[in-house]
């Protein structure tokens, strides 16, 4: 009986140390092996943050693009409507120079008697030129024949300038949507400031 006795708990002992040599399900040896990434709130919350930028982004540099063709289209088209006149007064060369004195004037032009100023140039008993601040009756301006035709604009600093009136009023515009629009509010004051300055020599030369 004894030794029966000593002999089963010897079978236990034996038992108990080989269960303690076998790894268990949770150890170390299997840990990081194919067993789930846990993702925290806060990983949950930056990925939904991530994704819900993508279409601020967007929009943002949708209204960027618009603004700034629409700039770029103002600033166009004032300096093509400056150009009609102003080539014609800056690209001189080749081109008949007078004078005019303005003898009577209509609703949107005046006319009068072409004096020569330049080799080749000829005289003419009357030519028109557009009705503005710049051109008044009784006046004598320096002019420039538009090739091809009897009409003339005025020459010297002050046609330079008064040609580009409307590329001044363009930059007045195009500093309102650079500033506002795009939120460029130096570069706006700079457009601003530059076509106040524009406007403000070509009315005061004239």
């Amino acid at each position: 009986m004894p030794a029966t006795a000593a002999s089963s708990h010897r079978r236990r002992a034996h038992s108990r140390k080989r269960s303690a040599k076998r790894p268990g399900k949770g150890s170390g040896s299997d840990k990081g092996k194919g067993s789930p990434e846990v993702r925290g709130p806060g990983a949950a919350h930056a990925s939904g943050s991530a994704r819900s930028s993508v279409p601020g982004i967007a929009l943002r540099f949708g209204r960027v693009a618009a603004m700034g063709l629409v700039s770029v289209l103002i600033l166009l088209a004032g300096v093509w409507g400056s150009w009609g006149s102003a080539q014609h007064v800056m690209l001189t060369k080749g081109r008949e120079q007078g004078t005019v004195e303005v003898t009577r004037c209509g609703e949107d032009m005046c006319a009068g008697p072409y004096t020569p100023l330049s080799a080749g140039s000829t005289a003419r008993a009357r030519v028109v030129i557009g009705k503005s601040v710049a051109v008044r009756r009784g006046g004598t301006y320096t002019v420039v024949i538009k090739p091809g035709s009897d009409e003339v604009v005025r020459s010297g600093p002050a046609g330079v300038l008064y040609a580009w009136v409307p590329f001044g009023g363009a930059l007045l515009l195009a500093s309102v949507v650079v500033a506002g629009g795009l939120g460029r509010v130096r570069a706006g004051w700079v457009l601003a400031g530059s076509g106040l300055a524009l406007l403000t020599a070509a009315f005061v030369a004239v």
